[in-house]
């Protein structure tokens, strides 16, 4: 019950924000024609510091210590606040650069961070005080992936969503409590910002949404590393988003080779380009739903198998990514896209 409050809490919020949040109006390189109203990760926001707030209150058993609790609350308001006031104002990108390392340095203070990687073959690593820029550049790398990959109908929220649902059916096997239900608690904050902006788009998330989400996903990926059981790698979360993350990194990549401003906004993303050559949005977002689904099916037999085949395991999340890679290719040449 409580997470269906949550998602119609978020819900009611969205519907607030469609008629009074700012307009995003289309330029260029918008894959929307009409002004529509941006701001409906609002929704999503309350919704997850809602849920961790009465849950945390009443667990009669806390699986994180209080300080690190607090800094996930703490930075996820921080980065609800700044991404918001960037919907607003536009900030450049290395003032919220800034403010996003700000927040994970935060985070980081409070106990959050890589201090052991449990990796197949060679076992328990400490990281030592290179956990520290570790956690702080994984941690800014996600919400940027999410908040670059946010440009079509719940293409980042669904994606995110799956990726939550995963984590928490792996933590719930792992006993760990609190990153099952943080999980749950952002999947119903999303779930009630969906219907809004699928297929057709009554409202976008904006940065406030998609920084946001990314953000808490990475942050609940470095807590389920540390507190769960050591099966809880550090692999899962960039698992589960590796199709978020391959497109972001072989984007940038591709740019800087060509001698393009990476910091630019484009249209030069795989989904981007495969929705310039014809394929529908909503069925672009699928595609990345199921890249999500596909990486979670993934984590989970990573964290069930055993023996010397299983750090084979994640490189099986290249198979959908190189196909995927194929395809948009293929569609971007019968549609004479060039210099993509």
């Amino acid at each position: 019950m409580t997470l269906i409050f949550l998602a119609l809490l978020s819900a009611t919020l969205v519907r607030a924000m469609i008629r009074l949040g700012a307009l995003d109006h289309p330029v260029a390189r918008s894959s929307h024609t009409q002004p529509t109203p941006k701001g409906g990760g609002v929704g999503i926001v309350a919704a997850f510091i809602t849920g961790l707030l009465v849950l945390h209150a009443t667990a009669p058993h806390p699986s994180i210590p209080n300080l690190a609790f607090l800094g996930l609350i703490s930075t996820a308001i921080l980065i609800a606040a700044i991404s918001y006031t960037d919907d607003l104002r536009d900030f450049p990108f290395h003032i919220k650069l800034a403010a996003q390392f700000a927040a994970s340095l935060v985070a980081i203070a409070c106990g959050i961070r890589f201090q052991t990687l449990h990796i197949p073959w060679i076992g328990a690593l400490p990281t030592g005080w290179l956990g520290i820029p570790l956690t702080a550049a994984w941690i800014v790398f996600a919400t940027n992936a999410v908040n670059f990959i946010d440009g079509l109908n719940g293409l980042a929220s669904g994606s995110t969503a799956i990726a939550c649902l995963f984590l928490a059916a792996i933590a719930h096997t792992q006993h760990d409590w609190f990153v099952q239900t943080a999980c749950l608690v952002l999947a119903a904050g999303i779930a009630g910002f969906l219907p809004f902006n699928y297929p057709r788009a009554r409202i976008f998330m904006g940065d406030v949404g998609s920084q946001f989400c990314g953000f808490v996903l990475a942050v609940l990926g470095v807590l389920a590393s540390r507190y769960g059981s050591e099966t809880l790698s550090v692999l899962l979360v960039p698992m589960m988003l590796f199709g978020i993350l391959f497109d972001v990194v072989f984007t940038l990549i591709r740019r800087a080779l060509a001698g393009q401003n990476i910091t630019q906004a484009h249209r030069g993303h795989l989904y981007q380009v495969a929705q310039r050559a014809g394929l529908p949005a909503w069925a672009v977002a699928i595609v990345y739903w199921g890249m999500a689904a596909c990486g979670g099916v993934i984590c989970i037999g990573f964290t069930a198998a055993s023996g010397p085949l299983k750090p084979i395991i994640p490189l099986c999340v290249l198979i959908p990514q190189i196909a995927w890679l194929v395809v948009v290719h293929h569609l971007a040449r019968r549609a004479a896209i060039k210099n993509w």
